[in-house]
């Protein structure tokens, strides 16, 4: 009995090992960390850094709802920072991040977070119409408004979205394509051009592996 029973874990181990190791060509997403990223992207304090988490948040959305890093607990989130004014980059990013919400509304694990850049003018009223406008889900895709200096903290210092500068200019837009995939640990995952539809592809691919995993 005690020889058959080696004979059998013998059999099994190599297969069940085998089972949990990446098969060829399998691509596994990696993690960023502040050492992966181009340092101007990289916030002084954090150059180097083999280990990121996204720090913990508070924004209100379209609804005056809080948002935090409890809403997105044990989620996989995708972000950008736009501004319902801009006549440029934000229109294309809205619309692009827009095939994302289709490609997972019915999926309660995957949601978007769109951080305002200009909370003077974007008040919880126009995120509102904003969000109307261009048929966005109030629980699939918030629309955040918050201090400016608490949008900047998060671009520079949780999702490494704009280039470090050390005093940002508070009567300047932030102006990035950048869309940053966010995984359930809130380890950042991937960073997009998301004014490309190709990319937003790659995204859309992405998200499904996490999903998968």
């Amino acid at each position: 009995m005690k020889k058959k029973l080696i004979l059998f874990l013998l059999i099994c181990f190599p297969i069940l090992w085998y089972s949990t190791i990446p098969k060829e060509g399998e691509f596994i997403l990696p993690i960023f960390t502040p050492s992966d990223l181009r340092s101007n992207l990289v916030h002084p304090s954090l150059a180097g850094k083999t280990e990121h988490t996204v720090p913990d948040f508070s924004f209100t959305d379209q609804n005056g709802n809080t948002i935090n890093q409890e809403t997105v607990h044990n989620k996989i989130y995708v972000v950008d920072f736009f501004f319902t004014s801009c006549p440029s980059i934000c229109i294309d990013l809205t619309n692009n991040l827009k095939e994302v919400q289709s490609a997972f509304i019915d999926n309660d694990d995957v949601l978007i977070l769109s951080h305002s850049v200009d909370p003077k003018i974007d008040n919880i009223e126009r995120l509102k119409k904003y969000a109307a406008i261009n048929d966005i889900s109030n629980k699939k895709w918030f629309l955040l408004t918050g201090p400016i200096e608490e949008t900047i903290r998060m671009a520079q210092l949780g999702y490494f979205a704009i280039a470090s500068v050390p005093n940002h200019d508070e009567n300047s837009l932030i102006h990035t394509e950048n869309v940053i995939l966010i995984d359930k640990n809130r380890k950042i995952r991937g960073i997009y051009n998301g004014t490309s539809p190709l990319e937003t592809s790659y995204l859309i691919e992405d998200i499904n592996k996490l999903l998968s995993y």
